[in-house]
């Protein structure tokens, strides 16, 4: 029984937090038990364990009897996660500018690829799908260079940059063509192995998203 009631709450918890990071949960906007309850047909305990999990991860406010505030992305977190990108992932680009021809090779393929799956998610007004592949672009750099303090410590940065980005795209959708042309021009700096292009296109790419927020 105790097992299923993990399995049960994990699946709350994986639910939720999806809404959350895709932006169809937008900050400032209010879900409820019953409401996620009927979403993923589960009783309201496992997704009131849920709740307490997002709360304690700053995602959640929750008012008794009121139901769960979506805590919106405040300056002061943008600005953080953006200064702690820009330090991670211009060191990130260098690096990947300089990998051996094959991993490079690997890389470049992968970038490439990403982009195309976004431009599709744009035509098919995924915004919630374009945002997680815009964390993955980045995400990606990182892990290529193969240093494992970096890419874990980028995993946390990773679905706030997500949450950030569906919050932009779906406040103003005329963002996320500036955006992919912005991943176009840092894959074709990193192509060109010229790290320092690529660290200033992704001063002004993620000064882009600031002004988006």
């Amino acid at each position: 029984m105790k097992l299923e009631t993990e399995s049960a709450t994990e699946r709350a918890y994986r639910h939720v937090k999806a809404r959350l990071l895709d932006g169809s949960l937008p900050g400032g906007s209010m879900t409820s038990e019953g409401e996620i309850s009927a979403e993923i047909g589960l009783s309201r305990t496992p997704v009131r364990e849920a709740f307490l999990r997002l709360e304690a991860e700053g995602l959640l406010r929750l008012y008794p009897k009121r139901g769960a505030l979506v805590v919106p992305v405040s300056p002061a977190e943008a600005d953080d996660v953006i200064e702690a990108r820009l330090l991670v992932e211009t060191h990130a680009g260098r690096r990947a500018a300089a990998l051996p021809d094959a991993q490079h090779r690997r890389l470049v393929e992968l970038l490439r690829d990403i982009v195309t799956a976004q431009e599709s998610a744009v035509e098919d007004g995924d915004l919630g799908g374009y945002a997680v592949l815009d964390a993955r672009f980045h995400q990606e750099i990182v892990v290529a260079v193969g240093n494992e303090v970096l890419r874990t410590f980028s995993v946390g940065l990773r679905e706030r940059q997500q949450r950030m980005i569906a919050h932009s795209v779906r406040w103003d959708a005329s963002h996320v063509a500036r955006f992919v042309e912005g991943h176009r021009s840092l894959l074709d700096a990193l192509e060109r192995r010229d790290g320092d292009a690529y660290a200033d296109l992704l001063v002004q790419h993620l000064e882009d998203a600031r002004a988006g927020l």
